[in-house]
């Protein structure tokens, strides 16, 4: 059985002080005017517009404009106190007042559909799982919670040194973040097996230096550990760009310096040995040297 069309009535506002605004209604009548019980509702200083401007009501599958101010309601122009409507007529609130289009959209109701009752439902017995959880004393380990995400860390732009030493070549930047990577568009470009276009991004937030992840793929590490989505840097941080490498050490005040994967690098300032004495091995030769040098001029 099918129920009775849903009409759809839009008023547009070409005009006046709701100019922009759409009115949508579905229902068999609509006021107009500035009386706070109306429907469509003029500001109350509006004396454009009377208190109780007009009325639009549906008949059948028509809708009437029935006229109860004193300055009239015109349709397409024309003053009227009664008239049918169309849709694409223009309705005005007064001679010279606001503008309203009026338009219809006729849905069809969906047919009425009677629900047939459900049949009840049929209790099944539940089983207990032969599986039981492991017991301490059999010695078996318990399933280790999983790694928490860090919180995300917003990056902004921000005015912070930082100095890249790889092989030859060192780059000075004054502004975070920085990224790393193959593409040409790369802040620092890497050519190195195993490096990605977008790779990796330093940047500096919350006082600390960060070092992020491009790849989502865990590729980075610091101090070995895989590097979920971004990490803090302290000092001696070993930062591995891939597991093969290239591996840098995080020497503080934004300086990244090339090392090796081994746990104690020659360009590591100050590190504690035995005996309580601060030490700082020197360079391997005189290239490294000169090397060094450079690095620490570009600081």
């Amino acid at each position: 059985m099918k129920r009775p069309p849903v009409i759809v009535v839009q008023l547009v506002h070409i005009t006046g002080p709701l100019k922009g605004e759409i009115h949508e209604f579905s229902e068999g009548e609509i006021s107009i005017g500035r009386h706070p019980s109306c429907q469509v509702r003029f500001p109350a200083d509006f004396a454009v517009v009377s208190r109780k401007q007009a009325d639009i009501v549906r008949e059948g599958n028509q809708f009437k404009l029935i006229d109860h101010s004193a300055n009239g309601t015109l349709v397409n122009g024309k003053r009227v106190q009664e008239a049918y409507l169309k849709s694409g007529d223009v309705l005005e609130f007064s001679a010279g007042g606001p503008k309203v289009s009026f338009l219809t959209e006729v849905q069809e109701a969906p047919a009425e559909v009677a629900e047939a009752p459900l049949p009840p439902r049929r209790k099944v017995p539940v089983e207990p799982s032969p599986v039981q959880a492991p017991s301490l004393r059999e010695g078996k380990p318990l399933t280790p919670p999983p790694r928490e995400e860090p919180k995300e860390i917003p990056v902004h732009k921000t005015a912070a040194p930082l100095v890249i030493q790889y092989g030859p070549t060192i780059r000075s930047f004054r502004e975070l973040p920085v990224t790393v990577g193959k593409d040409a568009k790369c802040d620092f470009v890497l050519n190195s097996p195993g490096i990605l276009d977008l790779h990796a991004q330093f940047f500096f937030s919350q006082d600390r230096y960060w070092v992020k992840d491009l790849t989502g793929q865990g590729t980075i590490r610091v101090n070995r550990q895989p590097v979920l989505s971004h990490a803090a840097l302290n000092l001696g941080d070993q930062v591995a760009l891939t597991p093969r490498g290239p591996f840098f050490r995080f020497l503080g005040e934004g300086r990244l310096a090339e090392g090796s994967e081994g746990p104690e690098e020659s360009t590591i300032p100050s590190r504690e040995r035995k005996g309580g004495e601060a030490q700082t091995d020197p360079p391997k030769d005189q290239a490294s040297k000169g090397l060094l040098s450079r690095f620490r001029k570009n600081l």
